[in-house]
């Protein structure tokens, strides 16, 4: 493989690297170099395998986040569609399905992804700008003194650095997903490997010793993405843990010099929709955007493009 723009760690030889050491991952690095064998393009699909307790039993699926690297932007649309196709044919009898998220743009890519078999469903995004206002700027009078007065009765949000303190987050993070499996939570290898480089750390929230939330962020292109996150709401519900891991990750984004900080999986764009309810809180930007699914059953995939048609 030739040596890789630099761009989203999301498409990072790093990254990748990594999950070729995590068990139930597998990564797929598709590359376009010219003639004289420079590469043009790159992307990165995550092959994830999930077990679960009710038939298939286990769940094979593809995810790519954003819509690659590229050394020439202009030729961006042309090399899209080139690497979504191969990534699509080499995968399209070993995943049930190939999901497309977090493109830079809602229209992006928006007729290669229709070519290659995809149906667009309606997302929510939500980011919040740190280059022009602190964050303090942009909360309500009461969500700041809720937030101080947390901080005054002990309320700390570190970097996780020891053994005990990454224990307590993966155990805290498996727990809180225990009830939601539509959230792949990856194995701890891989939370250990990400932890060591520098596109990504862990966090956790304390008071007095106890755990009461974390959040893993990862770094790309100058942005702060909350990957992964948990609390403990309602054993210590005065203390509101998942106000505080929040908006103390947020302020270490602000104070690293993150452009903005950006939440991956806001999720469906319901009229009720509570965890995005508490993420505009800290005076965010809503937008709506697409999140691309391709079925390798073919029924499958005409009758969900069918249901979710514009």
């Amino acid at each position: 493989m030739p040596e890789l723009h630099k761009g989203s760690y999301f498409h990072s030889r790093e990254l990748m690297e990594v999950l070729e050491q995590v068990p139930r991952q597998r990564p797929y690095m598709v590359v376009v170099t010219d003639e004289e064998g420079r590469e043009l393009s790159h992307m990165l699909g995550i092959v994830r395998y999930r077990t679960l307790i009710l038939p298939p039993y286990l769940l094979i699926h593809c995810r790519i986040l954003g819509e690659g690297v590229y050394a020439d932007p202009t030729t961006k649309d042309q090399l899209l569609g080139e690497m979504l196709n191969t990534l699509t044919h080499k995968l399209d009898n070993r995943v049930l399905y190939i999901e497309v998220s977090n493109m830079s743009q809602k229209m992006m890519g928006y007729k290669q992804l229709r070519q290659a078999g995809y149906y667009p469903v309606n997302w929510m995004s939500i980011h919040n700008s740190l280059h022009r206002h602190a964050p303090e700027e942009r909360i309500t009078e009461k969500l700041q003194r809720r937030i101080d007065q947390a901080h005054e009765r002990g309320v700390r949000t570190e970097l996780v650095k020891t053994e005990d303190d990454f224990k307590a987050f993966s155990r805290l993070l498996r727990k809180h997903h225990i009830m939601k499996p539509k959230r792949y939570i990856p194995d701890d290898i891989f939370f250990k490997k990400a932890m060591d480089q520098d596109g990504a750390e862990l966090f956790v929230t304390k008071y007095h010793g106890w755990v009461i939330a974390c959040a893993a962020v990862a770094y790309s292109e100058g942005d702060a993405y909350l990957w992964y996150s948990a609390f403990r709401r309602k054993t210590f519900h005065k203390l509101h843990p998942d106000t505080m891991v929040v908006w103390d990750v947020m302020k270490h984004a602000y104070e690293k010099g993150c452009q903005h900080m950006r939440f991956m999986d806001v999720g469906l764009p319901y009229g009720k929709n509570p965890y995005r309810e508490f993420i505009l809180r800290f005076g965010g930007k809503e937008q709506s955007t697409y999140r691309w699914f391709r079925f390798s059953i073919r029924w499958v995939n005409k009758l969900l493009a069918w249901i979710y048609r514009e």
